[in-house]
C-alpha cells in the first residue's frame, strides 16, 4: 500500500482524510507530518493554493514522501469572501471558539437571504517525479450553504457549528462524521486529487 503523508499535525484531519480515502477506495496509508516528525513552516499565503502548495513542498523537502497538504476555510458572500485564507486566524489567533463567534458578531443584523457561505478546500499534491524532480497538483473542492445565527452542534471542527449545507437543515456539526464525510468540501478535493494519487508508482 502506497504511503502518502498529510503535511499536518492534526491528528483527526488524518483520520479524516484517511476515512475519506478508504471510502473512495483510494489504496493509500496517511500518515501525518506530525508523527514522522517533520517540522512546520510559516503560512504566509494570501490564498489557499499558495499554503496548499507551500506545506506540500516543505514537507516533500523533508521526507521525500508523496505529500499531500490542504488548506481550507470559510468564504461568506457579504464579507467579500473573507475570512477565506484567515479563516484559522480570523480572531487573531484567539482561538477555534473565538473564530466562530467573531464571524457571528459580525454578520448579527444580517438577514438569512444574504447569509450564503462556501466551505472550500484546496489540496496540493507533491510527490516524486520519474525524472527525479517534483510533481505538483493543486486541486480545488467546494461546498455551498448558508450561516446560521448560533452554534448548533458538537461534531466537526472550526466553523462546523454555524454552517447548514444547501439542502440540509442542519449544521455540519450535527451531522455523523460519515455523512459530514460524503458532502464535505475536503471530501470534494480529495476526490480530484485521487486519480493523481492512484497513478503514482
Amino acid at each position: 500500500m502506497k504511503r502518502v503523508v498529510l503535511a499536518t499535525f492534526n491528528e483527526h484531519k488524518a483520520s479524516e482524510v484517511q476515512a475519506i480515502f478508504n471510502d473512495l477506495g483510494v489504496e493509500v496509508e496517511v500518515v501525518s507530518a506530525a508523527s514522522l516528525g517533520l517540522s512546520s513552516p510559516v503560512e504566509d499565503g494570501v490564498t489557499f493554493e499558495a499554503n496548499a502548495l507551500l506545506k506540500a513542498r516543505a514537507a516533500f523537502a523533508e521526507c521525500g514522501l508523496p505529500v499531500l497538504a490542504d488548506d481550507s476555510g470559510i468564504c461568506v458572500d457579504v464579507l467579500g469572501g473573507a475570512p477565506g485564507v484567515f479563516s484559522a486566524r480570523w480572531s487573531g489567533g484567539a482561538g477555534v471558539v473565538e473564530n466562530t463567534d467573531l464571524l457571528l458578531r459580525q454578520l448579527a443584523d444580517v438577514p438569512p437571504a444574504h447569509r450564503g457561505a462556501q466551505f472550500v478546500a484546496v489540496v496540493a499534491l507533491v510527490a516524486p517525479g520519474a525524472d527525479g524532480r517534483p510533481v505538483e497538483q493543486v486541486v480545488r473542492g467546494e461546498i455551498a450553504g448558508n450561516l446560521t445565527y448560533e452554534r448548533r452542534g458538537e461534531g466537526g471542527f472550526g466553523y462546523d457549528p454555524i454552517f447548514v449545507p444547501i439542502d440540509y437543515e442542519v449544521t455540519t456539526a450535527e451531522l455523523s462524521a460519515q455523512e459530514k464525510n460524503r458532502i464535505s468540501h475536503r471530501r470534494r478535493a480529495l476526490e480530484a486529487i485521487a486519480p493523481y494519487l492512484r497513478a503514482l508508482p
